[in-house]
């Protein structure tokens, strides 16, 4: 009877240091998963961040440096003999984009855990934050901006019912934007 009492005591003994030992793992469990959804959460305000930048630079340098790259185009071509009054459409692959300062910080720390019953579980936590960097006016600090390439050329001319003077123009084009020539097109441009 005595053996039959020592069993029961030792069994529930058993039940408690299991109960001890799942209350233990579904508390890291918890913290675990508390540290991925804050990660998660610092990863996407970063990508929101790097997008808004996208979009604010794509509109800016869209508007203004294929502009002038059009006009620049324009006033050159005008001054070839023959060509007389022209215009340019270019078009891109892709649109211009910005790359800002980052300041990137990183850290690691490393948790040694014991349980009770002996066993020992190492866990390591790394941290990344990468952050855009602003000036005092609140202006991205920016690394580079990444022209677009060109796909194509549209030109339309006076002269370029001149096969001499076309072949100048798409020479010309061919030079400054780097689309081969089989996409730059040269029409002749109808009277006023």
């Amino acid at each position: 009877m005595l053996d039959k009492l020592k069993n029961i005591f030792n069994n529930k003994e058993k039940r408690i240091e299991n109960l001890i030992s799942f209350l233990i793992i579904l508390v890291i469990t918890l913290i675990v998963i508390n540290k991925i959804l804050k990660e998660d959460d610092k990863k996407s305000k970063n990508y929101q961040n790097e997008i808004g930048v996208q979009l604010a630079t794509e509109t800016i340098s869209k508007d203004t440096k294929n502009d002038e790259l059009e006009k620049k185009l324009e006033t050159i071509l005008g001054k070839i003999d023959g060509v007389g009054k022209v215009s340019v459409l270019l078009t891109y692959r892709e649109s211009s984009t910005l790359v800002p300062v980052y300041n990137i910080s990183s850290s690691t720390s490393t948790t040694e855990e014991t349980d009770t019953s002996g066993g020992t579980r190492t866990t390591e936590t790394e941290n990344n934050q990468k952050d855009v960097i602003k000036d005092s006016g609140s202006n991205i600090v920016t690394e580079k901006i990444v022209m677009p390439s060109i796909e194509g050329a549209i030109i339309t001319a006076q002269g370029a019912s001149n096969p001499t003077t076309k072949s100048n123009i798409i020479a010309a084009v061919e030079a400054v934007t780097g689309a081969s020539n089989h996409k730059i097109q040269v029409f002749e441009m109808k009277e006023e």
